[in-house]
């Protein structure tokens, strides 16, 4: 019999199969030549890929670092390694999960929590803070990217219909959640809804009075964190630019990788192309868009927006920038989740119950 730890892997690994599975398939039904790809990637110059690399660690080093200072703001203590480890474990779990858009959040406020009791509240403001901050970047990267575009006269209907599509999807959402951490009373309203339907598909047999106890005390504190987010400006701007900082490096990644190839191309395909993939994923509805959407997605547009671009020397950039955007930071997160497990920083217990949470 298969045990039950080898079944949860499994059950883990089986969207990351289906993703290269269906990104295969794209490559095949597009006539892309297999053995062309693997050609092209042993002939890339390897110093540049190597800075690539290093690209990917400041990217995630300045996100980490952007979360840390709203967590700073509102008291909550968190060394600059702690904060860069838990990101990494973050993103593992937004890999392995078919939830990206609230599975690593979910996982870092459980980290700090774990560590320093009754500050639920707090770390769920910085995160909601954080993605409110990252989608507005998203969101004027994009416009960026679609001006610059247009005025070189680069722009196809469909990818600016797409563009915008995202941008006002973005918008919304961005809009909704702004809602949601000014009015209180709708968070409240949002959470008695959540437990009156748990409690109708239970039938009542789940008493959940204590639930809303704390759900209601986790959410005065957030709305608490969030007032406090309103009237320190700076604090807000420092993650803003932290951000920035991230994000430009995370298209560093993208345009080194062309450079390896000795094939360059305009910054504003990699900006129209880097934020639709992340707006997608920064929308909170658990859509599962981590492993072959984004292949071909990321494959498409580079030969859309660029149209003197062969599609192999497309799909082989794809390959190699998410070689170091997903595969890199899924060791790395994985390595970090091993060693939080070892040492159980100020958390002994933190590996075997954070494992529950992947079951």
């Amino acid at each position: 019999m298969v045990s039950t730890k080898l079944k949860n892997r499994l059950k883990t690994l089986l969207p990351l199969a289906v993703g290269l599975l269906a990104f295969l398939l794209y490559l095949y039904v597009f006539r892309v030549d297999i053995p062309t790809i693997i050609e092209k990637m042993q002939g890339i110059d390897l110093p540049i890929y190597s800075v690539a690399i290093v690209f990917v660690m400041f990217e995630m080093f300045f996100f980490a670092l952007s979360w840390r200072s709203l967590l700073t703001f509102l008291s909550v203590k968190l060394s600059v390694v702690k904060s860069f480890l838990y990101v990494w474990y973050g993103v593992f779990m937004d890999i392995i999960i078919p939830a990206e858009s609230i599975s690593g959040e979910i996982t870092r406020v459980y980290l700090v929590t774990r560590e320093q009791n009754g500050v639920s509240g707090k770390v769920v403001a910085s995160l909601v803070m954080h993605r409110l901050i990252g989608m507005a970047v998203n969101i004027t990267s994009l416009l960026i990217g679609i001006s610059i575009l247009i005025i070189r006269g680069q722009f196809s209907g469909i990818v600016l219909n797409l563009s915008l599509f995202i941008a006002i999807v973005t918008a919304i959402v961005l809009a909704l959640l702004t809602f949601l951490c000014v009015d209180e009373s709708w968070t409240m309203k949002v959470i008695d809804t959540m437990i009156r339907f748990v409690e109708y598909i239970s039938r009542k047999r789940w008493k959940l009075a204590k639930i809303r106890e704390d759900a209601v005390k986790v959410a005065k504190a957030f709305h608490s964190s969030m007032q406090e987010f309103r009237h320190a400006p700076k604090t807000v701007l420092t993650s803003l630019s932290l951000s920035i900082l991230s994000w430009i490096f995370s298209l560093g990644v993208a345009y080194l990788v062309f450079l390896s190839m000795r094939f360059p191309v305009h910054w504003s395909v990699i900006v129209v192309t880097g934020a639709i993939v992340a707006a997608v994923k920064a929308i909170p509805v658990g859509i599962p868009f981590e492993i072959g959407l984004p292949e071909i997605t990321m494959t498409t547009l580079y030969t859309v927006l660029s149209p003197e671009m062969p599609l192999d020397i497309a799909a082989t950039a794809t390959i190699l920038t998410r070689i170091l955007t997903v595969w890199l930071r899924f060791f790395g997160g994985f390595m970090v989740q091993q060693w939080l497990g070892i040492k159980g920083i100020k958390t002994p217990n933190i590996r075997s119950e954070i494992n529950q949470l992947q079951k």
